[in-house]
This record gives structure tokens, sequence and C-alpha cells, in this order.
């Protein structure tokens, strides 16, 4: 039993999935706040964009 706890106290084997977790959610809150900043500024970008693609021009 003592050296079943001293493996258990001596694993990490989940600490690597763990702190890949937290950098994997660290970047999806880093990507959610990036859009939602810009999120406004880029749709006024390709609205205007669409806009001067469908208006007419005069030659």
């Amino acid at each position: 039993m003592k050296n079943l706890l001293s493996r258990f106290t001596e694993d990490e084997s989940g600490a690597t999935a763990i702190e890949y977790g937290l950098i994997a959610a660290l970047i999806a809150v880093g990507l959610v706040t990036v859009l939602v900043t810009l999120g406004g500024d880029l749709s006024t970008l390709f609205g205007n964009v669409g806009t001067e693609l469908t208006a007419p021009r005069a030659y």
C-alpha cells in the first residue's frame, strides 16, 4: 500500500494534459477578446468593401 501511495504522489502524467488544457484555454480567451474588440471594425470594413464592389462605375 505504501508503494502504491508513493507511485501516486510521484506520477506527473496528468500534469502535462492539464498544462496543455490551460494553454488552449488562454489562447481561446485571447482570440475571443481580439475578435470582440475588432469585430465592429471588421464588420464596417467588409461592409465598405462590399459596397464598393457592388456600386456601378462611371467610365
